[in-house]
């Protein structure tokens, strides 16, 4: 009887796999995914948005926490659905590039080209669904605005380690995904530490192609400058924290297996 999971070094090499996969793609293949991974991300922020932005103050941070409850339906769509997000990307390719299965030009393009398309869907959603119809403005556009400017107003040195510390968290719950040879597992697997990074509140660089944005419709007197600085420096976080803490560390454990 074949088990229903597959042990950690195991996961490696099926990480690894789906790194070199993600790396061989197709230009239209990731345009499609990448575009699609930064919407559901950005589907699952609007989900956290509409409901912890409508909880009363007196009930503290049960709002947030039952809001971080819905956020990873977005990576769950990912994961089972199909889509390309650079998070888990960071962890899957970069483990590709740590066992030789692809050079270094492969994971810059894989790398480079997945953020942009990502931000396209989240810049899609932000737009249309947030501005357009009005979602993250309206009865949660304190909301909106406040978590944007949380995010831009952190220290470049906090924004890398809330990145770190955000991307070994989505990491993990696509290792775990991994993990499981069934839907229900795959969805369980991902839920607990994507939760746990958006109660926390650390940086998610697609996430925050989504808020920030959506807060600059709405009128936030946030700048592009701004936006670009936030990108920059929690990008850099969350390479470290999927390269370097999940495929980096584990690569150094499983590789001789």
């Amino acid at each position: 009887m074949s088990k229903l999971y597959l042990e950690p070094y195991e996961i490696y090499e099926y990480a690894a796999d789906k790194g070199k996969a993600k790396a061989n793609s197709s230009w239209l293949t990731m345009i499609v995914l990448g575009f699609l991974g930064g919407a559901f991300i950005s589907v699952g922020y609007l989900a956290y948005i509409r409901i912890a932005g409508t909880f009363p103050h007196e009930w503290g941070g049960f709002g947030a926490f039952i809001g971080a409850a819905v956020f990873p339906v977005g990576l769950a769509c990912i994961l089972v659905g199909g889509g390309e997000l650079i998070t888990s990307n960071m962890m899957a390719v970069g483990s590709a590039y740590f066992s030789k299965k692809i050079n270094v030009k492969k994971l810059l393009k894989n790398y480079i080209f997945i953020s942009l398309m990502n931000l396209v869907g989240a810049l899609f959603v932000a737009y249309f669904f947030g501005h357009i119809v009005g979602l993250t403005e309206g009865i949660v556009l304190e909301k909106t605005i406040h978590t944007a400017e949380a995010k831009i107003n952190a220290t470049p040195i906090q924004m890398i380690v809330s990145g770190i510390g955000c991307n070994w968290l989505v990491s993990m719950g696509a290792w775990l995904a991994f993990a499981a040879k069934d839907v229900t597992g795959k969805i369980l697997g991902a839920w607990f530490p994507v939760m746990t990074f958006v109660a926390i509140g650390f940086q998610h660089v697609v996430a925050n192609m989504f808020i920030i944005p959506a807060a600059m419709f709405a009128g936030a007197h946030i700048t592009m400058l701004d936006f670009g600085t936030n990108m920059l420096f929690v990008w850099i976080g969350n390479c470290l924290g999927g390269a370097i803490m999940v495929g980096g560390l584990y690569h150094l454990s499983y590789f001789k297996k």
